[in-house]
C-alpha cells in the first residue's frame, strides 16, 4: 500500500526479492496540471509495469473493499506513504500484521511531513523507521531504524530520494527476519513524540526578520514543493537555493572574499550582488540566494536574474 514516488523503490525491492505481491493499493487517479489531465499515481504505473494487480478504493470502509482484501489473504501488508488511515480490522487482517515504513526516527516527526520538518528544524540526522502498525498515528512498535546524516545544504527533494532508496534497501531483510521471528519490536516512548502538520503554500513566504539559518532551512525544506518566495518590485520571486553567509554588521564573506556592508541597512536589503543575491536577515545575519524563479518565468541562476533585471546593492525586497 503506497501512492507517490517515495513508495516505488520499496515496491520494486519486494518484487526483486521474490515476494509474492498479491495486490497493490494506491490512491485513485487524479487530475493534475493546468490541463487537468488524469494521471495515475507513480505506484500504479510501476505495478502495471510489473504485472501486478492494482486496487484504488476511494475508501477502505466499504464492505466490498473489505471482502476484496480478505479474499487476497495477505500474510503481511507493507505500507509506505499510502495516504489513507487503515481501519482497525485491516491492521489486524494479515498474519504478520501491517508493516509501515516512516521517513523519520520515531517517535520524532509522526504525521504527514517528516522529511520537510527535519530540514525545516535544521536537524543533522534522520532515517527510516520500520514499525508494526497499531491503531494510532505512527505509534506502532518499532521493528528497525536505519539512520542517515542530513547533508549541509540538502533539500527535501534530495533527502526524499535518499530515504526512499534507504527504505527499499532495508525492507526485504527486515521483513524476512520479522516473519521468521528473528526480530522483536519495541514500544515507542510516547513522551518524546513530536508531530508534523501538512505543508502549505502560505508557509513559503519568507520573513526577512528571521535569522539566516532559519530562512535557509525553510528554503531547503520547501524545495521542490511548494517552494519559498518573496516579493521584489511588486512581483513574486520564488527562491529555490540559498546558503548562510558568514558576516556581521560591517562585512560579509562571499566565497572567501570579504565584502563591506552598510551597517544602517534594514532587513531584506540586498547588500551585494557578487555570486548571487546577498540579503540582510534578522540578527545581523546574511543569506546568499543562488537560484530564483521570477513570476511566470523559468528557474535561473541569481546571477542571470541580477544581470537581466539590473539588480544593484541597496535594493530591498518588499515588506
Amino acid at each position: 500500500m503506497g501512492t507517490p514516488d517515495f513508495s516505488v523503490p520499496t515496491l520494486r525491492a519486494l518484487v526483486d526479492a521474490g515476494h509474492d505481491v498479491v495486490g497493490v493499493y494506491c490512491q485513485p487517479d487524479k487530475q493534475k496540471g493546468r490541463g487537468k489531465q488524469i494521471q495515475m499515481p507513480p505506484v500504479k504505473e510501476t505495478a502495471i509495469e510489473l504485472g501486478l494487480p492494482v486496487y484504488q478504493p476511494n475508501t477502505l470502509k466499504d464492505e466490498i473493499v473489505q471482502q476484496e482484501l480478505v479474499a487476497l489473504q495477505p500474510d503481511v501488508i507493507v505500507v509506505i506513504a499510502y495516504g489513507k488511515i487503515l481501519p482497525p480490522w485491516l491492521i489486524r487482517l494479515p498474519k504478520y500484521g501491517c508493516i509501515n515504513l516512516h521517513a523519520s526516527i520515531l517517535p520524532n516527526y509522526r504525521g504527514a511531513a517528516p522529511i520537510h520538518y527535519a530540514i525545516l528544524n535544521g536537524d543533522t540526522k534522520t532515517g527510516i523507521t520500520i514499525m508494526h502498525m497499531d491503531d494510532g498515528l505512527d505509534t506502532g512498535d518499532i521493528i528497525d531504524i536505519v539512520e542517515t546524516d542530513i547533508e549541509l545544504n540538502e533539500t527535501t527533494g534530495q533527502l526524499f530520494e535518499r530515504l526512499a532508496q534507504l527504505g527499499a534497501n532495508t525492507i526485504s531483510p527486515v521483513l524476512d527476519k520479522w516473519v521468521n521471528g528473528e526480530i522483536q519490536s519495541l514500544p515507542q516512548d510516547n513522551l518524546k513524540a513530536s508531530y508534523t502538520s501538512k505543508i502549505t503554500k502560505e508557509m513559503g513566504l519568507i520573513d526577512w526578520t528571521q535569522p539566516a539559518h532559519a530562512i535557509v532551512n525553510l528554503i531547503r525544506a520547501l524545495n521542490p514543493a511548494p517552494g519559498c518566495y518573496s516579493y521584489f518590485n511588486g512581483k513574486r520571486l520564488k527562491i529555490w537555493t540559498a546558503q548562510v553567509l558568514d558576516g556581521n554588521s560591517n562585512s560579509i564573506s562571499i566565497n572567501g572574499k570579504l565584502v563591506a556592508v552598510d551597517s544602517s541597512n534594514v532587513v531584506g536589503t540586498i547588500v551585494s550582488t557578487m555570486d548571487g543575491l546577498a540579503v540582510l536577515a534578522g540578527n545581523d545575519t546574511y543569506v546568499l540566494i543562488t537560484e530564483v524563479q521570477p513570476e511566470n518565468k523559468k528557474h535561473m541562476s541569481a546571477t542571470d536574474f541580477i544581470n537581466g533585471h539590473q539588480i544593484k546593492g541597496g535594493m530591498c525586497f518588499d515588506k
